[in-house]
């Protein structure tokens, strides 16, 4: 056993100190009934309480770590785990039993323990700090601002070891899933052994004198989906979960969104998860080393290659098909029980899934919690803790565990529900989403220019009114799209370093598309969900590809992307029993049919209606801003169709025809009176 040496007092509040007003918020929310949350981003009176306890004095001085924690399962299968507990000045570990947070993860304990000493150490965590609050706005770097925005939003902590819940009272455990980092057998990837294993962890951590029998999870990304896949099987002794940024729809969201490969972010994904597995050699140093654990790795050095190569080149195989293999690996949703807060990004690669996660979670507001920021994958807590925003996450992970794991009354299930970034405008509480009163209406894609787009293929207007007269409009391939928002949600975030006339601004990516576009709104105007764009189109070729985005145009013509989506027009059948139409009769959520076996045939020259469904979102056009619908043939390398579609394409020019007698339009979820 080793500890964790307390940092310097002032790391402890590098992030501001603790006034005397502050402490007196603690103690009243702790000692002198409930602290009552509000309507309110930030959480009022109650988020300034959460967040003077997670920066002030701790109940235990230091950490004691238990390293390389075996963990035998059914199978015979050794897991191994850091179990970090409560210890006093001396460095023991207290003998108490304590509530437990689990973070399963495939990237290896490493990981995760670098994130926590990065954030621990009392001159590199100030500088992460300050680098996430740096704002670089108006400079070549400013891409950095967006990549980096979540280091100050409690993103190390909940993604690592949470310091602050283990000197509270909490026992945390990290544990590598089966075939990464320091266990043995054979990467699962999401899948049905794996989730057995977390169940079994649990009966484990029942028998040992740290563990009082309460858990919950946490943890981003696939440990949040862990969290998920735990949480629906309802293990004895979990009582919540924090999930960071999980996934609802494999398949839709990432790996195969309307038909083409997420080559930005799968193919760097699995190679970074199958190199990190062979990382822990170090243990060859200590005599340690574990043959089995060796010859698991040799077995099958590079997990799920052989399904993404089938997919890309030949078109088949599991993980090309919404089948078995993604049945296994959707949570049942509607099993939840445990109060689950869930936290995204309109631009995460999980953006489409997380609000209807929410959505689907049977509990009552407060129990579920849904928290939706203007972030990629890699920077959820984007600007949070600032003023007007919502406390870090890692303020917010404590508050909900304090609440559901330790009964303590301070307001967390009164936060919320709904906390929205609403784009153009900044944070605000709702109910649900999308929003009380939401109600969609069509605007028709019309070929009179709006006068807001020279720089386009065509520029098209945005309109209430079907077209009167019919047009032809011809869009082909190309490779601005590299240079977009899409590239920097598909690559997780990283495309968000080439900057904001990239991520800001798609004008650059429209000089390769269709765009239409409303004339200026007279008022401001608020969209709160899922959009559907239905569209009458023809390719040269015996396939096309669609990719589609909403965005918010400024007065001085900056286009900025809302939501996006894509499809395949060999994936235009829909999956009828998870699609959703408005009253009359338009598609709202259309979701693509993607089983193998749901494939068109595309004639070339002959008109297809293609139903594509956009990520659910929250915006405000402000008066004279627009609303735009960009219609491109390609954005690589959010999206990539597999081999023998780009074959069947041709990469030829594909057609949009505006036809009075069946329009096309995008279905909009306005909330309130629309200003156009």
């Amino acid at each position: 056993m080793r500890t964790l040496s307390r940092p310097r007092p002032g790391a402890l509040l590098r992030r501001g100190t603790v006034a005397l007003a502050a402490g007196t918020a603690v103690v009243l929310g702790l000692t002198a009934g409930p602290a009552v949350a509000s309507a309110d981003p930030t959480g009022g009176d109650a988020g300034r309480a959460w967040t003077a306890t997670t920066d002030g004095p701790d109940r235990y001085p230091d950490i004691a770590v238990d390293e390389d924690v075996p963990i035998r399962m059914s199978d015979g299968v050794v897991l191994r785990a850091s179990v970090y507990r409560p210890a006093d000045a001396s460095g023991r570990a207290v003998a108490d039993a304590l509530p437990t947070v689990f973070n399963l993860t495939p990237y290896t304990r490493l990981v995760p323990a670098l994130a926590d000493a990065a954030a621990a150490h009392p001159v590199l965590g100030e500088a992460l700090d300050q680098l996430g609050a740096a704002d670089l706005s108006g400079t070549p770097l400013d891409g950095l601002t967006e990549l980096t925005g979540g280091l100050g939003g409690g993103l190390l902590r909940t993604f690592g070891v949470n310091r602050d819940l283990v000197r509270n009272g909490y026992v945390q455990v990290v544990v590598d899933v089966r075939g990464t980092g320091y266990s043995q057998g054979a990467w699962d990837v999401l899948g049905e052994r794996e989730q057995r294993d977390t169940v079994e962890v649990f009966d484990w951590a029942r028998t040992q004198p740290w563990s009082d029998g309460t858990f919950g999870m946490a943890g981003v990304s696939y440990s949040a989906i862990n969290s998920l896949h735990a949480a629906d099987k309802q293990p004895q002794g979990l009582k919540a979960i924090f999930p960071v940024e999980p996934s609802e729809d494999l398949a839709r969201e990432i790996v195969a969104t309307g038909g083409a490969f997420g080559a930005g972010f799968m193919p760097a994904w699995l190679v970074a998860v199958n190199g990190l597995k062979f990382a822990p050699v170090d243990s060859l140093l200590r005599g340690e080393f574990d043959p089995q654990w060796l010859a698991d790795r040799l077995a099958d050095p590079a997990v799920m290659f052989p399904q993404m190569f089938d997919a890309v080149l030949n078109g088949g195989g599991e993980a090309a098909d919404d089948g078995p293999f993604y049945d296994v690996r959707a949570a049942d949703i509607e099993r939840i029980q445990v109060p689950t807060f869930v936290t995204g990004g309109w631009h995460d690669i999980f953006g489409r899934g997380e609000s209807r996660i929410f959505d689907r979670l049977q509990l009552p507001a407060g129990q579920k919690q849904l928290l939706m920021g203007n972030g990629y994958h890699l920077n959820p807590g984007l600007g949070h803790g600032r003023e007007g925003a919502p406390p870090r996450l890692d303020v917010l992970e404590r508050a909900w565990f304090h609440k559901w794991l330790k009964g303590i009354d301070n307001g967390i299930d009164r936060y919320g529900p709904a906390t929205l970034y609403r784009q153009g405008d900044g944070w605000i509480t709702a109910s649900q989403f999308p929003r009380a009163g939401a109600a969609h209406q069509r605007l028709y894609l019309n070929g009179t220019p709006s006068g807001s787009a020279p720089h386009a293929v065509v520029d098209g207007s945005l309109t209430t009114q079907a077209p009167a007269a019919a047009s032809t409009h011809s869009v082909a391939p190309g490779l601005r799209g590299a240079c977009s928002r899409d590239t920097a949600q598909g690559t997780a975030g990283f495309g968000a370093i080439l900057g904001s006339a990239c991520t800001q601004d798609a004008r650059f990516a429209e000089a390769e598309a269709l765009t239409f576009t409303t004339a200026p709104v007279t008022e401001a105007t608020e969209i709160s969900g899922p959009l559907a764009v239905h569209l009458l189109t023809t390719t040269d070729g015996a396939d096309g590809f669609w990719s589609v985005t909403v965005n918010d145009v400024a007065p001085d013509g900056r286009s900025t992307v809302l939501t996006n989506g894509a499809l395949l027009s060999s994936r235009a059948a829909l999956d009828e029993s998870r699609s959703e139409k408005d009253a009359s009769g338009a598609y709202t959520v259309p979701v693509a049919d993607l089983h193998a076996d749901s494939k068109r045939t595309v004639a070339p020259g002959v008109p297809l209606v293609l139903e594509i469904g956009l990520n659910g979102t929250e915006a405000k056009l402000a008066p004279g801003h627009r609303l735009r619908v960009d219609i491109a043939a390609a954005s690589f390398p959010r999206y990539l169709p597999m081999l023998p579609d780009l074959q069947a394409s041709g990469l030829k020019p594909q057609r949009l025809l505006i036809d009075p007698a069946e329009p096309s339009y995008v279905n909009v979820p306005v909330v309130g009176a629309p200003g156009w």
